[in-house]
């Protein structure tokens, strides 16, 4: 896997490749890059697919000691990574993750051209629902962090509410979860870097200021919400959609938060629609 470096350390991304418009697509927390396995095929044909490993427990190389791994930290990694591989007017698109309100908050949107959020953190749902805040309680227990993941060695306990039971409709299969898991299982220093970023959330207010962000953003947008979310709240989705001047709105139904593992061909379909009817 090519890696880049940066401020915070060595970061490993997948690469496409080809001449195609550019479509980065970031994962949330405890997940890497595979998270749009079934979602990639179907674009890389036309499209450049570029997916980050982003610093938030599911990376496999540790972040420097001390590295500014906030919300705001690993939005400006984002924009490291763009900047670093030269890539402009890029098609972003998230799932679970809410860093583009960061992003734009803090004035590092210029790169970006067209805007999907799919299912994902926003205003000042951060932690995200019952399995954020059981996450967050974890981080700030000595020791806690290894003893959820641990206990997430028993693939039952995936599905538990308080876990990954409330992510998605169907289990996340185990060959993904498996490699999702495993740095923060086996790792002190990964758990280390996913502690600093659970404990890096601004005050309600400051959220609240960056969503107001995206009104600035003149680029069309897509937001897909899962209509069975129990973690990012539908009313959000609205919400997110009435933000952004140039926003489409879509439901898709039989799907929680991860719309790539519940239902990554209609996702797909969206996302090809969206890419052929509007520019940037």
């Amino acid at each position: 896997m090519p890696q880049l470096e940066l401020s915070a350390g060595v970061v490993d991304y997948e690469d496409t490749g080809g001449d195609g418009p550019v479509v980065v697509l970031l994962h949330g927390v405890a997940m890497d890059a595979s998270l749009w396995d079934e979602v990639v095929p179907g674009l890389s044909g036309e499209y450049r697919c570029v997916r980050p490993v982003l610093p938030l427990g599911g990376h496999r190389r540790p972040m420097r000691a001390g590295a500014d791994l906030s919300v705001p930290g690993v939005a400006r990694l984002v924009a490291e990574v763009l900047e670093r591989l030269d890539l402009r007017r890029v098609t972003l698109v998230l799932n679970d993750w809410g860093g583009a309100q960061a992003l734009f908050a803090l004035g590092l949107g210029e790169r970006i051209g067209r805007l999907v959020l799919t299912s994902c953190e926003a205003f000042d749902n951060y932690p995200p629902g019952l399995p954020g805040r059981n996450l967050v309680a974890a981080a700030r227990l000595p020791g806690g962090l290894a003893a959820a993941f641990g206990l997430l060695r028993l693939r039952p306990a995936r599905r538990l509410p308080m876990t990954w039971g409330r992510m998605s409709l169907r289990p996340v299969p185990a060959r993904l979860m498996d490699g999702w898991l495993r740095p923060a299982q086996t790792s002190p220093e990964i758990r280390r870097d996913l502690r600093a970023y659970l404990l890096g959330v601004p005050p309600r207010e400051e959220l609240l200021r960056w969503a107001e962000a995206l009104r600035e953003f003149e680029g069309p947008a897509l937001v897909a919400w899962a209509a069975e979310d129990k973690v990012m709240p539908v009313e959000h989705g609205r919400r997110l959609a009435a933000l952004l001047p140039r926003a489409a709105y879509v439901e898709i139904t039989g799907s929680r938060t991860l719309i790539p593992v519940d239902q990554p061909a209609e996702l797909l379909a969206h996302l090809r629609d969206f890419l052929a009817r509007t520019d940037c």
